[in-house]
């Protein structure tokens, strides 16, 4: 039976191979990208230029030593390879920090029963439209079980590094699990001080092989999966009542029927001023759950400048990806996102994304129920398999719904 074309494209982009000559277009990687909508606005393009077969011959040096970042950090460099460091042109555009002493939302639901279910679904709502991001306390995940998560990504990623080679790959459709730096690392402009290992269902339907789970987390990841699905399901209910649909609207869409967890290891890094931790950004996802330590470094884009958000002990961060964005017809928000490097590390973040499953026949677009004459849809419908392709086949930091935008 012949693959269907979405999957060969993606399984081309997923399967990326090291370039072999000097081919590889590098693009405007700045910081000043914009959304569609808003005050945001979009930096001056500046050309493209080609990479030098040094740097090609760097990456791949780098790639095949499956150390990671946190190899180099154990060397313990005074300076950063040249593969990380941000075009001057690009640090130059970048938006400033914001001075003043604010920061997402923060929601507690303590007492969570039928009868608050209506004042945090209004609360939910109006931070998904306004921010795009917010920080859920007493949301009913056990503390000790956020704090083992933690423990265990930094137990995984600070093993030896022969330890951690078996999983090192970059094909996520044949591997479920998989172990890299930088997932993007032979197509982005530069790499990010970041090391990530990754359970994926995208392509699987939320299904998986527990032991393909390394056994130093696997424990307390399955735990850990387990209650965000949950909270993924209830957080989806209260976005459903905030925004006037029935309950169970925004579950129909099976957002939580394919996932992926990232597990994400920030070294310490000897010149911060000059690489990111994360490029700048907008999640692709439905939604995404965040578990982070105390070290902070994620930053949000709210009007023209980067927000801190203070890292709560035993919070988690919900944001508005951009499929869940185009289902509300930009009622809720998903903004761009980007973590700094720090000289202190290392630094432990865990998102969890709700993608859906790509094999999905269900169509895709503004809800009816949010749409009118008055307030026509913007997007146009697609399957999953369509959305997912352009966005995983898209450098992290591209801009992705004007594609499914109406003329």
């Amino acid at each position: 039976m012949k693959p269907p074309s979405w999957l060969n494209l993606v399984c081309s982009f997923l399967n990326t191979k090291k370039p072999k000559e000097n081919n590889t277009k590098g693009v405007n990687n700045g910081t000043q990208i914009s959304k569609d909508r808003g005050t945001e606005t979009k930096p001056t393009s500046t050309d493209e230029t080609q990479p030098s077969n040094d740097r090609i011959n760097e990456l791949k040096a780098f790639d095949e030593s499956k150390a990671g970042v946190k190899g180099l950090a154990d060397t313990g460099p005074t300076t950063i390879p040249s593969i990380f460091i941000r075009p001057p042109e690009e640090r130059s555009k970048d938006y400033s920090i914001c001075p003043k002493n604010i920061s997402v939302p923060v929601i507690d639901m303590k007492g969570r029963d039928i009868r608050t279910r209506d004042i945090f679904a209004k609360e939910l709502t109006e931070a998904a439209k306004e921010w795009g991001f917010f920080q859920v306390v007493n949301h009913g995940i056990p503390l000790d079980l956020l704090q083992n998560m933690i423990k265990v990504t930094q137990m995984f990623h600070e093993q030896d590094a022969d330890a951690k080679k078996p999983y090192y790959n970059r094909d996520y459709h044949a591997n479920t699990v998989v172990y890299n730096s930088n997932h993007d690392l032979y197509a982005s402009n530069y790499a990010n001080w970041r090391d990530t290992l990754s359970i994926n269902t995208l392509f699987t339907g939320g299904q998986f092989n527990p032991q393909d789970v390394p056994p130093i987390c696997r424990e307390v990841a399955l735990k850990y999966i387990d209650e965000l699905t949950k909270l993924g399901d209830y957080i989806l209910t209260l976005l459903s009542i905030g925004l006037g649909l029935k309950p169970e609207r925004l579950g129909q869409l099976e957002c939580t029927s394919g996932w992926s967890l990232c597990c994400h290891y920030y070294p310490a890094c000897p010149q911060p001023q000059l690489t990111l931790g994360l490029n700048g950004h907008a999640d692709m996802s439905f939604f995404t759950i965040l578990l982070q330590d105390q070290i902070g470094g994620l930053q949000i884009l709210h009007k023209n400048q980067w927000v801190n958000i203070t890292p709560i002990e035993g919070a988690l961060t919900f944001n508005i990806g951009d499929a869940l964005r185009i289902a509300s017809n930009d009622i809720l928000s998903s903004v761009f996102h980007r973590v700094i490097s720090r000289s202190v590390g290392p630094r432990i973040s865990i998102p969890f994304f709700c993608n859906g499953t790509i094999a999905s026949t269900q169509m895709y677009g503004p809800l009816k129920e949010l749409t009118s004459k008055e307030n026509p849809p913007i997007y146009r419908e697609f399957t999953l398999a369509e959305f997912m392709t352009f966005f995983l086949t898209s450098k992290l930091d591209d801009v992705g719904v004007n594609h499914f935008k109406l003329e």
